[in-house]
């Protein structure tokens, strides 16, 4: 591995930019304990095993290693209703029987379980990416990374696809607390519906998900789905085939994101980088490789714009851990061994013990007919956008105090107390009049109408 880089956090240069990149990386050493139950493919021990690799390639030592606070109620609540919050916070494996009704109500039970310590898991994974977009939002990293986060598929009120809460919307939220415009970009195998619908009818959130479309999770993120009233044309969705490669992939990426950067111009940039869109995924049925998925890291990190890494699916727990310590690699600009260095969980990776693993020969699905399409039917949409939007900011919105402790420090609770909600009445009129007329909780309920509609065409 190339050891070059700095303490502090300072990465090396890196690609045709060459600028060094400070990251903050988020870690709860609790968050391996936690365990959806027996069969379920959703692991939290694959954030653990991501970290012990991180440690023994020397890359923690490049970075700022933070714990994070965990999310509040109140903080939970800028985006999930209160009795969702509530729900989650006192239900437990012992008194779910009693709860049957509210069970359903809420989506819990099948594939979101409810398992010990289930709130404090939201709380922690949310912690980490409000955490992020906190140190983002204050200039004191250019990259922060959260692999514990990127639930993408949470709702206002309801569980959905193994995810809880979105911890992806309140980063957001929090983000454009100081940024005018934020990009929202997805690479999960699944459609990233829960942040889509979150933002879908404003233009303040560009939302662009890369993900397979046709009798699969969640069913919605139809190309005809672009977003609503100032929201149109802000949602883009790319619906992709079976067996996908590299080629194909970056054939549609690049220049969707490209042109995307070029004309909304965003603040910050959220990239979710679920793993289950890798070669191999238990649940998956891509055929990326490692390097492959990793490039789209290295592309939107090449724009220099404050950008927060989280992660996502990912259930070949082998593969999650070594891509998402090779995009680490690429966030600082360190080149790491292909030779995987011995550790607590270095029997997972044989018989090889390599941190890249070869796609498979699998049949790509996605004729360059398709792709031409799909590429020229997006970039079509983003013409239809003449600039970016303008919200004048005249005077922020005050900052979150959401501070972090160095891992295995111990910080006072008091410490804590600052402000998480946005005080409209501290916001100039144009900015007041976008974020409060529908406020993002009635967006929910716009948005409701038109998931019907996107449902009928699957």
């Amino acid at each position: 591995m190339d050891s070059g880089a700095g303490g502090g956090g300072n990465s090396l240069p890196s690609g045709p930019d060459g600028v060094k990149r400070k990251v903050c990386y988020f870690y709860d050493p609790e968050v391996g304990n936690y365990y959806y139950g027996q069969g379920h493919p959703m692991k939290p021990h694959r954030i653990r095993m991501t970290h012990a690799l991180l440690a023994h390639y020397g890359l923690l030592q490049n970075m700022q290693v933070l714990k994070p606070f965990p999310a509040r109620d109140r903080d939970l609540c800028r985006f999930h209703a209160d009795d969702y919050v509530s729900f989650l916070r006192s239900i437990t494996p012992e008194t779910q029987q009693d709860q049957l009704r509210q069970l359903k109500r809420f989506n819990v039970g099948e594939d979101c379980p409810v398992f010990d310590g289930l709130y404090s898991f939201c709380q922690t994974y949310a912690g980490g990416s409000v955490g992020g977009a906190v140190k983002l939002s204050h200039g004191h990293c250019d990259i922060a990374i959260n692999w514990a986060g990127g639930l993408h598929h949470a709702k206002k009120c309801e569980a959905s696809g193994f995810c809880y809460v979105n911890d992806i919307v309140l980063a957001i939220l929090e983000l454009l607390k100081q940024h005018e415009r934020v990009l929202y970009v997805d690479i999960d195998i699944h459609h990233g519906d829960g942040v889509e619908e979150a933002f879908y009818t404003t233009d303040r959130v560009m939302t662009v998900s890369f993900h397979k479309f046709g009798d699969y999770f969640p069913g919605t993120g139809d190309i005809r789905d672009f977003g609503y009233g100032k929201g149109k044309y802000y949602s883009l969705n790319v619906p992709l085939d079976d067996g996908i490669d590299d080629e194909s992939y970056h054939f549609l990426f690049k220049p969707i994101i490209g042109k995307v950067m070029e004309i909304f111009r965003p603040g910050a940039v959220v990239l979710q980088c679920g793993a289950d869109s890798l070669s191999g995924d238990r649940l998956g049925c891509f055929n990326l490789s490692i390097k492959g998925h990793a490039e789209c890291v290295r592309f939107m990190r090449s724009f220099n714009v404050p950008l927060l890494l989280l992660g996502g699916g990912g259930y070949t727990i082998r593969n999650v851990a070594r891509c998402w310590c090779y995009e680490t690699g690429v966030a600082l600009g360190v080149e790491v061994d292909d030779k995987m260095p011995q550790h607590e969980y270095y029997e997972y990776f044989g018989p090889d013990y390599t941190l890249h693993v070869a796609p498979s020969n699998m049949e790509n699905k996605n004729s360059r007919q398709l792709l031409d399409e799909i590429r020229a039917k997006l970039l079509d949409y983003l013409s239809k956008l003449q600039h970016a939007p303008s919200v004048q900011f005249q005077e922020r919105p005050p900052d979150s105090e959401l501070p972090e402790a160095d891992e295995d420090e111990d910080e006072d609770d008091d410490d804590r107390d600052g402000t998480w909600e946005v005080d409209f009445d501290k916001l100039p009129s144009r900015v007041k009049r976008e974020m409060v007329e529908p406020e993002l909780k009635d967006l929910y309920h716009l948005s409701q109408k038109f998931k019907f509609f996107r449902k009928r065409r699957i």
